[in-house]
């Protein structure tokens, strides 16, 4: 059975009834991509708030920073793994399998990030991810001291630190208002055949 066809619970108004700004960012979105992501649809109900997301988005996930794209994406997985964030699955698995090529990658993050063959400093991020989404209060100077023994900088933990908290606000949006993400997603970056590897022959 499909998911719902709608954006939101609440709606979208009509892009054209936008301002010219954010109807320039749909229509670059578009071009780029193929689609307007409904989380930006859904926002623009209120613009003035989709301006400060995306502003946000773009410093967090875009800006400069010791985590690479693909490190901020697998912590946007893995914190809305821990929320069962249905959209943000959905949406940041894709960034995954399309930043890494791998889509066993992108299915690991999404389902149990532990089963991935993963680096140490990697392992330690996604760790503390969980950690400060799950038990946030159980986050204590030992859990940094873990980041910085695998090669973060202070920067490094601050930007950790700030993605973490910004999906765990997304997520609690997204699914507050029942946010479907675009249903494009669900095939975006899968190869066309998979073939699994020959059998060995156990008789030799």
């Amino acid at each position: 059975m499909p998911q719902p066809n709608y954006v939101s619970a609440l709606g979208a108004p009509d892009a054209s009834s936008l301002d010219d700004d954010i109807q320039a960012v749909f229509q670059k979105c578009t071009e780029k991509l193929g689609l307007v992501p409904n989380v930006l649809a859904a926002y623009s109900l209120r613009p003035n708030k989709l301006r400060n997301f995306m502003a946000m988005y773009n410093e967090l996930m875009l800006a400069p920073s010791g985590l690479s794209k693909l490190e901020r994406e697998m912590i946007a997985v893995v914190v809305s793994s821990a929320n069962h964030c249905y959209y943000c699955l959905v949406a940041h698995g894709q960034a995954v399998r399309a930043l890494s090529g791998d889509p066993q990658l992108g299915e690991m993050m999404v389902m149990n990030y532990r089963v991935a063959p993963l680096e140490p400093r990697q392992r330690a991020m996604l760790d503390f991810a969980w950690k400060l989404t799950k038990t946030p209060e159980q986050v204590v100077e030992s859990d940094r001291a873990a980041l910085t023994a695998v090669g973060l900088s202070q920067e490094d933990i601050f930007d950790l630190a700030d993605v973490v908290g910004f999906f765990n606000m997304s997520n609690r949006m997204a699914i507050g208002i029942d946010m479907i993400p675009n249903p494009e997603y669900h095939g975006m970056d899968r190869p066309a055949a998979f073939v699994p590897p020959p059998k060995k022959d156990k008789s030799v």
